[in-house]
């Protein structure tokens, strides 16, 4: 059998985004059984790039790398399934900002605590040190700053 570490240079972003997949398909399972079921992972993104203080669909965009429509388009959909509201911008009457309902911080926070339960059960089939390692070894190859939201926007470009 062959080395592990001789596989071809191509198999390791596969794995990576196959690892990211899995935690990401076991979160929106554990969502949908957790009341939940309508969210998906560009939601997900989007409910993160309207933060805590809300955001104007401009700044959703641009934090998810998408247009100002496609962001837009996102939140209607956020606003539609109740994760998402807009309300008047109190510093610019011109201006409507994007916030999350209860119902989306409860499906922030949710998602929070699945994610532990995955990061534990990670632990249990790989170690506990493994799964440290892990971490730190990609905090060590991933750049700073590496931690954005722009995914679906970099997907689609």
């Amino acid at each position: 059998m062959a080395d592990p570490a001789d596989q071809p240079g191509w198999m390791l972003p596969l794995l990576l985004f196959a690892g990211f997949r899995s935690l990401i398909d076991e979160l929106h399972a554990e969502l949908a059984r957790q009341g939940h079921p309508d969210v998906r992972p560009a939601y997900g993104f989007a409910m993160q790039a309207i933060g805590p203080d809300g955001a104007t669909a401009s700044e959703v965009g641009r934090r998810l790398g998408v247009s100002k429509q496609a962001a837009g388009k996102t939140v209607d959909r956020l606003t539609e399934l109740g994760y998402a509201e807009r309300i008047p911008d109190e510093t610019d009457a011109r201006r409507k900002l994007v916030r999350l309902t209860p119902h989306g911080l409860d499906a922030l926070a949710r998602s929070a605590a699945v994610f532990e339960e995955l990061r534990t059960r990670w632990a249990q089939a790989l170690g506990t040190d493994r799964v440290r390692a892990l971490e730190s070894d990609l905090r060590t190859v991933v750049p700073a700053g590496a931690f954005r939201l722009d995914v679906p926007g970099w997907f689609g470009s």
